[in-house]
């Protein structure tokens, strides 16, 4: 198994094929898709552009690349972080699994504000959704009182926001 770096180093590589680019640029998304794979992929798609037939817009690619290394860019230090307190309670004893845990560490920082519908999601960039799901975490606010990427406050339990079409707590743990 190959990892984000591995295949956006790949989407780069103005050598291969423009599809084979656009290919592992859907391979990042494995590893690191904000909105889940389909939602997220429609996002850089509708966004950056991306045709069809890539051949026309090989750049395209590179723009999306750019938006999604920024927005993981974010995530990264506090999945680090995380983890290094998780390793020193663990040798204090301490090997429970937290009782909450934080949106951004959902499904190994995938989906952090998960959309179930590919077609509805913030039209806001990446990295800004991202950093407003981060900064929600970090104040611990109640994803359950209102909306932690759009602030809409009218929310319907156990639904994605009728605005932003994101799901409080992702697909792993909706509220």
């Amino acid at each position: 198994m190959t990892s984000f770096p591995a295949h956006a180093r790949r989407v780069r590589d103005e050598t291969l094929d423009p599809r084979r680019r656009r290919v592992s640029l859907r391979n990042c998304l494995h590893d690191f898709a904000p909105y889940g794979f389909p939602a997220t992929w429609h996002h850089l798609a509708t966004a950056h552009r991306i045709p069809r037939r890539i051949e026309a817009d090989p750049s395209s690619l590179d723009r999306a690349l750019d938006e999604l290394e920024t927005a993981r860019a974010l995530v990264l230090p506090r999945a680090v972080a995380f983890a290094a307190q998780r390793r020193r309670q663990k040798r204090e004893g301490r090997r429970r699994v937290p009782a909450t845990s934080h949106p951004w560490d959902s499904w190994g920082c995938h989906a952090i504000a998960y959309c179930p519908d590919p077609d509805k999601h913030p039209v806001e960039p990446l990295p800004v959704v991202v950093g407003r799901v981060l900064d929600a975490g970090a104040e611990e606010i109640d994803p359950a009182g209102r909306c932690l990427v759009c602030g809409d406050e009218d929310r319907r339990p156990l639904r994605a926001c009728r605005i932003c079409g994101v799901l409080p707590g992702g697909r792993a743990n909706p509220l």
